[in-house]
C-alpha cells in the first residue's frame, strides 16, 4: 500500500552508471594536449566502467567491511595475513589490469603520463585506499632500478597486467605488488631517527626493528629503511625467503584510521628478517626519495580525484534539487559556490597535467628540476585545498550530503590523508627549499615557467614580483615558507589557466586566487564572473 506521506519528491537520482570520461570532456581536453590522444580509446572503456553502479559498490564494500588481521592460524602457527572483503581486490585487479601501477615504465610514447594520470584520476574518484599499493608499486620501479639485477629479477612482476592476490613466494605468482615501511615511532618524517638494525652475514642482510606504519601488509615485497654498518641504507624485504619459506615479518596490529579505511595500514616488526639492499650503503634516503617523488604526484592526483567527485556531486544535486521555487543550480548565491568549487578543480587538473609532460620528458634536465619544485609545492596545496573543497560540496547537498549514503562523507574523511602521507606540510615546505638550496636553477626554472603568464597577465606580473621579493628575504624564508608556496603554485596555476583555458575560467582565477576579489570561504567569487560558463564547463555531460 502506498501511502502518501511516504511519495518520493524533489530528490536528486543517483551520478551512477555514467562513463566518466566521457561525461567529463575537460579531462579528454587536458589528456590530448598532453600528448595522449592515443590513450582516449582505453580511457573510455575504463571510464565507463568506473561510473558503472557494480564498481561504485565495490568501493562502497571495500570500506564497509574493513581488513581483519590474522596473526596465528588455529593451530597456533604465526601467519600474520590480512584478509581483505572480495571488493578490495576487485578494484586491485581492475587497476592493474589497466597498467596504473606501470603504464609509464612499459610504454615511451609522449603522453604516457598524462594518460595514466587520467586513468588515476578516474579510479580515484571511486576509491583510494586501494590506490596505496597501486601508487607504491609504480614508485617502487624508479627506486629499483638502482640495483639492475633485483630490478631485472622482480620488474616482470610488478609490470604485469595480472593481479595475483595469492599469498605465495614471488616465483609462483602471475604479478607483484609493492608497499613501503619507511617511518618508525620515534621519528615519522625524520628517518635518520629511525634506529631498525640491519646486519650483514655474507651477502646478505637481516634486519630487526620496528615498524610505526606500512601500507600495505600483503603487499609481496616492500621498501624500507634501516641502519647499515655503512649508514642508513635502502632495503627490499620480500614477504618471502628464496628457499619458499615465510620471512619474518609480523603484523601486530592494524591501524584504526580516520579514512582511507579499505587500505590496512598497519604496525610491523622484524626479527632477523631476510632483506636485499637497494643501492648503496648509506644512501637510503637518496635512494628512496626516487619512489617518494612519484608517489608525492599521486597524493595530487588522488585530491584532484577527490575534489572532482565532490564537485560532480554538488554541481548534479544542484541541477536536480529545488529550493525557494527554483532549482538550486538557478540561484545565485549557489552559482558563486559551485562556479568557485570549479576553479579549484580545474586548477588542480591543470597542475596535474603540467606535471605529467615534465614528468615524461625525463631526459631534459629543466623538465626534471620544473617537476622537482612543481611536484613539491603542487602536494602542499592541492592536498591542503581537499577537505575544505570536500566540505563545501557536501554543504551543497545539506544533510543528504552527510548521510553516509551519500559518497561525500567517505570523500570528506579521504581528503586529509593525501596532505599527512608522504611528507606533512611542514615537511613539504622545507623541502621545497632544499630543493632550491641544492640546485638554484630549480627556483629559476619555476620563475620563467610563471613569466610565461606574467606576460599575459597583470595580475600574474604583480605575483611573480611578489614571489621574487619573498626569495630574496633569506632571513625569513623558512618562517615564511608557507606563504613562498601558496604564491608560487597559485602563480603557476593561474599561469597555466592563462595558457590552456577559456578567459571567463582564467581572469575569475586571476582576480580571486591572486588580486584579492576573493573572501575566506568558497561562494565569494567577485560579481563579474561568468559564473554559468565555468559550471558548464566543470559539470559532467550526463543530463
Amino acid at each position: 500500500m502506498t501511502h502518501k506521506t511516504h511519495e518520493v519528491l524533489n530528490q536528486t537520482p543517483p551520478l551512477e552508471d555514467i562513463n566518466l570520461f566521457e561525461a567529463d570532456p575537460l579531462l579528454g581536453e587536458l589528456v590530448r594536449k598532453a600528448g595522449g590522444g592515443w590513450g582516449l580509446e582505453s580511457l573510455q572503456k575504463f571510464g565507463a566502467r568506473c561510473g558503472s553502479r557494480e564498481v561504485l559498490q565495490w568501493g562502497i564494500q571495500a570500506n564497509q567491511y574493513l581488513p581483519v588481521l590474522k596473526t596465528h592460524d588455529r593451530f597456533g602457527n604465526r601467519i600474520d595475513e590480512v584478509d581483505f572483503h572480495p571488493a578490495w581486490h576487485h578494484l586491485m585487479s581492475l587497476s592493474v589490469k589497466n597498467g596504473i601501477h606501470s603504464l609509464p615504465w612499459t610504454d615511451t610514447r609522449e603522453g604516457r603520463m598524462a594518460v595514466r594520470a587520467a586513468h588515476y584520476l578516474l579510479i580515484g574518484q571511486i576509491e583510494q585506499g586501494h590506490c596505496c599499493p597501486i601508487t607504491m608499486t609504480f614508485a617502487a620501479i624508479p627506486a629499483l632500478k638502482t640495483d639492475e639485477s633485483l630490478y631485472q629479477a622482480w620488474a616482470p612482476k610488478i609490470l604485469s597486467l595480472e593481479y595475483d592476490s595469492r599469498f605465495l613466494p614471488i616465483a609462483q605468482k602471475t604479478g607483484a605488488v609493492i608497499g613501503m615501511a619507511m617511518t618508525e615511532k620515534q621519528g615519522g618524517s625524520d628517518v635518520r631517527a629511525n634506529t631498525t638494525k640491519a646486519e650483514k652475514i655474507g651477502e646478505d642482510y637481516f634486519l630487526t626493528g620496528h615498524k610505526w606504519f606500512c601500507s600495505d601488509p600483503m603487499c609481496d615485497a616492500f621498501l624500507v629503511l634501516a641502519q647499515a654498518p655503512g649508514g642508513l641504507t635502502c632495503f627490499l624485504v620480500p614477504r618471502w625467503k628464496p628457499d619458499g619459506t615465510r620471512n619474518v615479518f609480523m603484523i601486530q596490529r592494524l591501524k584504526d584510521k580516520l579514512g582511507n579505511r579499505s587500505n590496512a595500514s598497519s604496525e610491523i616488526e622484524f626479527s632477523n628478517t631476510w632483506a636485499q639492499r637497494v643501492g648503496e650503503e648509506g644512501r637510503g634516503v637518496p635512494t628512496i626519495i626516487k619512489m617518494v617523488n612519484s608517489t608525492r604526484y599521486d597524493c595530487i592526483i588522488g585530491s584532484t580525484a577527490i575534489m572532482r567527485q565532490a564537485l560532480s556531486q554538488a554541481i548534479h544535486h544542484s541541477k536536480h534539487r529545488k529550493a525557494f521555487g527554483k532549482k538550486l543550480i538557478d540561484q545565485p548565491l549557489m552559482k558563486n559556490v559551485l562556479a568557485d568549487l570549479s576553479l579549484e578543480v580545474e586548477g588542480a587538473l591543470q597542475l596535474v597535467m603540467r606535471l605529467a609532460t615534465a614528468y615524461d620528458n625525463e631526459k631534459s634536465e629543466e623538465a626534471n628540476l620544473f617537476r622537482r619544485l612543481a611536484t613539491a609545492i603542487g602536494k602542499y596545496w592541492t592536498c591542503k585545498r581537499a577537505p575544505s573543497h570536500v566540505y563545501e560540496a557536501m554543504e551543497c547537498l545539506g544533510r543528504n550530503g552527510y548521510a553516509e549514503e551519500s559518497i561525500l562523507p567517505r570523500l570528506y574523511r579521504e581528503a586529509p590523508v593525501n596532505s599527512i602521507w608522504e611528507g606533512s606540510g611542514n615537511v613539504n615546505a622545507l623541502d621545497v627549499l632544499r630543493a632550491m638550496s641544492s640546485e638554484p636553477r630549480t627556483a629559476e626554472i619555476l620563475l620563467q615557467e610563471i613569466e610565461k603568464g606574467a606576460q599575459e597577465s597583470r595580475v600574474i606580473k604583480n605575483s611573480l614580483d611578489s614571489i621574487k621579493a619573498r626569495l630574496m628575504r633569506k632571513e625569513e624564508i623558512e618562517q615564511q615558507s608557507r606563504a613562498l608556496i601558496e604564491d608560487m603554485v597559485l602563480a603557476l596555476q593561474a599561469t597555466l589557466l592563462v595558457q590552456n583555458a577559456p578567459t571567463e575560467v582564467s581572469e575569475a582565477f586571476c582576480a580571486s586566487r591572486l588580486s584579492g576579489e576573493w573572501g575566506r570561504c568558497f561562494g565569494t567569487l567577485p560579481s563579474f564572473v561568468n559564473f554559468d560558463a565555468i559550471i558548464q564547463r566543470s559539470a559532467l555531460k550526463v543530463d
